[in-house]
């Protein structure tokens, strides 16, 4: 097996975990979303911080805060990802998990605005229709439903900003997130001692909640390590591709498994969301066979 389809693989591995992980949220549904996020924070700090150890790269941690710029990026992106965290944890609790996996199939396009916005990139005209296509799904849905897929706009936005904070650090991917949640863990260990304190913690209560709680450590931070390895082996325009497999399976399990509503309205506007994917993944296609030919010709 070569480097690009073990790249592949890792890549489809990672975006399975995500796309099936509201499958694990339901499991905890009686537990509040936001000690469930203490939790990931806390184990994930754990995951991650024993993978730069075994690896001997921990001191980066510290390289990383060298700076107050740094240290102000990195606790940015701490609040992006925190707030997407928690917005996706809600949304499977209360059975939106359609309109969350509407807000992951948006993020690509919700990137290239602010990639507009923040760096001046200009739009192609593909990328063009496929955002105004973009925003006339979340139009249609907001008039046909009487209310805006808010859950879905938070959750493109947030991970929009996460990655817009991620292109101003030079850390790698692990370094980065281990330092993001370790800005976060002070504030998931007093959200569970005021659980724990008046005797509403979940941790402890039975085996299967304490493992389950425990486990998210190992969901948050095992694929982020497979997502790292395979974008170092394939092109950008096939990970582009093959993270549409998370929204496509969080849709899956949110219509075929949680059954929850797929009205005419949802269909409308996701069809317009496929369409604007489309448009937007061939054109990304093809400008990556561009960059290809011009770097073989040089």
């Amino acid at each position: 097996m070569n480097d690009s389809i073990k790249g592949v693989a890792a890549i489809v591995a990672c975006c399975t975990v995500w796309g099936l992980s509201g499958l694990y949220y339901k499991l905890l549904e009686h537990i509040p979303p936001i000690e469930i996020l203490a939790h990931r924070t806390l184990w994930s700090f754990i995951f991650f911080a024993a993978v730069l150890v075994v690896q001997g790269r921990f001191g980066l941690v510290r390289i990383a805060l060298r700076s107050w710029r740094s240290a102000l990026v990195i606790g940015f992106a701490a609040l992006m990802i925190s707030t997407n965290w928690f917005v996706f944890i809600t949304s499977i609790q209360i059975g939106r998990a359609m309109e969350a996996s509407l807000g992951y199939y948006i993020f690509p396009l919700v990137a290239v605005v602010l990639g507009m916005i923040a760096f001046r990139e200009r739009l192609d005209r593909a990328q063009a229709v496929a955002v105004a296509l973009a925003v006339a799904a979340v139009i249609t849905l907001t008039v046909g439903l009487g209310v805006a897929p808010w859950i879905a706009l938070i959750l493109a936005t947030s991970f929009g900003l996460y990655g817009l904070a991620k292109k101003g650090l030079d850390v790698g991917p692990v370094v980065s997130v281990t330092t993001e949640v370790l800005f976060l863990s002070p504030i998931a260990l007093i959200v569970l001692w005021g659980f724990h304190a008046e005797g509403q913690g979940a941790y402890g209560t039975s085996w299967r909640d304490t493992a389950l709680l425990m486990f998210s450590g190992i969901l948050t931070g095992l694929p982020l390590v497979l997502f790292s390895y395979g974008a170092r082996r394939v092109r950008l325009g096939t990970v582009g591709l093959v993270q549409y497999l998370n929204p496509t399976l969080q849709f899956l399990v949110a219509t075929l498994i949680f059954r929850e509503l797929f009205s005419l309205w949802h269909g409308i506007a996701f069809a317009m969301i496929w369409t604007a994917l489309a448009i937007y993944t061939a054109a990304s296609w093809r400008q990556d066979r561009a960059a290809r030919r011009a770097l073989e010709s040089s």
